[in-house]
């Protein structure tokens, strides 16, 4: 999926603790070619890393979000969470559902069902944009 993603997307990844949400963000910057290690951002609540996008060689910010503990939806708001949609940056997002109000309409929604060793269900939900032709491109 990280090869399909563009400067100025939002992507909200949902799903309980141990489905993934991480390794799916690990995924995309491996596409991007960021180099290092990917590690959750639950205690920092957010790590950037520079990539670049896939097929255009262009430079990219990935900014690597986790709201798991934000306790009110004005927190989003007081941390600055919508500095990170912008142009030059693929934001991913894990735990989304306390900044609702403050995510932009146009992204795509990654739902991870399953934990453990048990096998995973990976539902993408298109949400305005172009993201369901994009979708189509992908599958």
């Amino acid at each position: 999926m990280g090869r399909h993603l563009q400067g100025g997307d939002v992507v909200s990844l949902i799903g309980d603790l141990g489905a993934g949400k991480t390794a799916f963000a690990q995924g995309v910057g491996e596409a991007l070619g960021v180099k290092g290690p990917m590690t959750s951002p639950t205690f920092t609540l957010q790590h950037e890393y520079l990539g670049q996008l896939t097929g255009t060689g262009v430079k990219a910010r990935l900014i690597h979000m986790d709201l798991y503990r934000l306790q009110r939806p004005e927190e989003v708001e007081v941390i600055g969470v919508e500095d990170a949609f912008v142009e030059d940056a693929i934001c991913l997002i894990e735990w989304p559902q306390i900044a609702e109000d403050y995510l932009p309409e146009d992204r795509l929604e990654v739902e991870i069902l399953g934990s453990g060793e048990s096998p995973r269900e990976i539902i993408f939900r298109a949400r305005e944009r172009d993201w369901e032709q994009r979708l189509k491109v992908m599958a």
